[in-house]
């Protein structure tokens, strides 16, 4: 900011060099260089245009082979998690199928594989996509009394809040065979510290 004489004031000054006269002079001087880095404002438009039109409709990615070791899953899990929650979110309530029948609702593992979890409908829990993703990374977890938990960590807890069906409880199975075990719900919330 400039006051009367023209002079830098205020908390302005502390963030400005002073330039003196002769140095500014200078840099008129000099101007800018023929090879200048900085397009003119009409060549950048032309040359954008000129790029979208060589940006081909379809491309080939290269396919490259890859060798990788993971834990075997039980291919049955899945479908045996979903028939136990009617292919119900158990956290939201939602009931998706696509037009092929299949559910948006995935099989999570409540004890990860990684860290030798079971395939097992007591180690499982039907979500959502987006809950699956809160679920894993430990953002949202379950008392042993069902109740959902919100991490303390999130950073919108009132959206997260929409998603959650109005009891506020995990939707389970009716067979109690079939409802997350308490040693499983406990390693979850232990493993991200709830």
């Amino acid at each position: 900011m400039l006051n009367d004489a023209g002079n830098i004031s205020g908390s302005a000054q502390a963030a400005v060099r002073p330039l003196s006269a002769a140095d500014f002079a200078r840099i008129v001087e000099a101007g800018l260089a023929d090879d200048d880095v900085l397009p003119r404002v009409d060549s950048v438009l032309e040359e954008s245009a000129v790029r979208e039109e060589r940006v081909p409709f379809d491309f080939e990615h290269p396919i490259v082979q890859s060798l990788t070791n993971r834990k075997q899953r039980d291919r049955h899990f899945r479908r045996s998690v979903l028939a136990a929650y009617s292919d119900q979110c158990a956290v939201t309530g939602w009931k998706l199928i696509n037009g092929g029948g299949r559910a948006e609702a995935e099989a999570a593992h409540i004890k990860a594989v990684e860290h030798n979890g079971p395939d097992s409908v007591q180690n499982g829990v039907a979500l959502s996509g987006t809950v699956h993703w809160m679920f894993d990374r430990g953002l949202i977890g379950f008392s042993d009394e069902l109740e959902i938990l919100i991490h303390r960590k999130v950073n919108d807890r009132p959206g997260v809040e929409t998603i959650i069906n109005p009891t506020g409880r995990l939707i389970a199975p009716v067979r109690a065979s079939q409802r997350p075990h308490p040693a499983f719900l406990g390693w979850h919330r232990n493993h991200h510290g709830f």
